[in-house]
């Protein structure tokens, strides 16, 4: 089954694959006119172990063992080393393809710029990527704290709040998508799925008479000025196994989860678990333009700098997530992906172009197909990455696809002055 899969999969690829290489290899029409400048990548991390170990929760719902996880806790995991140097290795080849850089190339002043979160799993996928990306440079990346401590730039925490602003926060997560309970409710069908494939009737949760099914009608949420958003309640434990799920889909290269063969669609649905959790909390505007306001306004700053030609910024997914709603970005649904919006590794790319007049901004993002992941496939122009293209509501593209840069801009400057307008409470 696994193979007819991939068959399907690599057919479905070759017909797709007309459509990216407009992306990434541009016409000579396109080249005559426009001269690549720059390019900020903001990376999510790649493939990584669980977040809890020992007896964490989602290991108790389940008789069964879980895959062997070759790295600790929340870490990169050797996979997810291998797949970010391809996809340096892949960026390589585009940019100098591209003409902005010569292949080998060994930066100069402060032409590159590495910068991820101090946590192991980001500071590590840009390490790998570095590699892949410039393997003649040995690139420092920028972090600014101790292994495993978060960078508040890439913190997606409230550094302002007060009950008028929470209010509004809450309203408008209460709008998403029909509002939290109808949103948990419509994946209900999923949570029973997932019960059945961990054969939870029959866990050690179960046995010991604390947990025999997936619930959320006590979810609450905590907005607090100096972290994160929160959620509490029950819909915790069924996000915390859909991750567990679809993590060890990748690395056990199976489609297969505990002797239950399962569908594409069905995967898609156990991360459309996930999407609920981190939607309600990242991606409401009130929100994001408070959570995301250290790293739009980096890449605002990024996008106007005069020497910079590369600039990698690695977080998480709350980051592009958080971004994206702060900025109106629309994220199509991705294609021969499991997560719905932003996959594994996956990037939001800002090409800087210039015609000799004047800048423009293409925002794509880029991440690697199932198949990809699973076979850890060699990438290249003949087998790309994923990219779809990002579209600013509200801005209009030029025929060629791309924004005006002053335009981008002053929508960054409309978010970060959002942020300034909303009162500090003093508590």
């Amino acid at each position: 089954m696994k193979h007819v899969f991939l068959s399907v999969m690599a057919a479905i690829l070759t017909l797709w694959g007309i459509d990216v290489q407009a992306q990434i290899q541009r016409s000579d029409d396109f080249r005559a006119k426009y001269k690549l400048k720059e390019v900020v990548v903001m990376s999510r991390h790649n493939i990584r172990s669980p977040l809890s170990s020992g007896g964490a929760a989602y290991k108790r719902v389940t008789p069964h063992e879980w895959f062997q996880w070759t790295s600790s806790s929340s870490q990169l995991s050797l996979r997810g080393g291998v797949l970010e140097t391809e996809m340096g290795q892949f960026f390589r080849k585009w940019v100098v393809n591209e003409g902005l850089l010569p292949d080998n190339y060994r930066p100069e002043g402060d032409e590159v710029l590495f910068y991820a979160n101090s946590r192991q799993r980001t500071f590590a996928t840009a390490k790998y990527f570095s590699v892949g990306f410039l393997p003649f440079a040995n690139v420092e990346i920028t972090h600014k704290f101790e292994e495993d401590k978060m960078d508040p730039v890439f913190t997606p925490q409230f550094t302002k709040m007060n009950d008028i602003y929470r209010m509004k926060v809450v309203a408008e997560m209460n709008n998403l998508n029909g509002g939290w309970k109808a949103w948990m409710e419509r994946v209900q069908p999923t949570l029973k799925l997932m019960e059945e494939v961990l054969d939870m009737a029959n866990s050690p949760a179960a046995l010991q008479g604390d947990t025999t099914h997936f619930w959320f009608d006590d979810t609450q949420f905590q907005l607090e000025k100096g972290d994160e958003p929160k959620m509490k309640g029950g819909y915790t434990l069924a996000n915390s196994v859909a991750d567990a799920f679809v993590l060890q889909c990748y690395e056990s290269e199976s489609m297969t989860a505990f002797g239950h063969e399962l569908t594409i669609q069905q995967w898609r649905d156990i991360c459309a678990v996930k999407e609920v959790y981190d939607a309600l909390l990242f991606t409401t505007h009130s929100a994001a333009v408070n959570l995301a306001y250290p790293l739009v306004s980096r890449i605002r700053e990024e996008l106007q700098h005069p020497d910079r030609k590369i600039m990698f910024l690695c977080g998480h997914d709350s980051n592009l997530a958080s971004i994206g709603a702060a900025l109106g970005f629309v994220f199509p649904e991705t294609e021969h992906a499991l997560e719905l919006h932003t996959p594994i590794g996956s990037k939001l790319v800002f090409e800087k172009w210039s015609d000799g007049t004047d800048d423009y901004v293409a925002v794509n993002l880029v991440y690697q197909s199932v198949d990809q992941l699973q076979q850890r496939s060699l990438l290249s122009f003949d087998e790309t990455p994923m990219v779809k293209s990002i579209t600013v509501d509200g801005l209009t593209a030029n025929e060629d696809g791309l924004y005006r840069l002053a335009d981008l801009d002053a929508r960054m400057a409309e978010a970060m002055a959002e942020y300034d307008a909303i009162v500090d409470a003093s508590y």
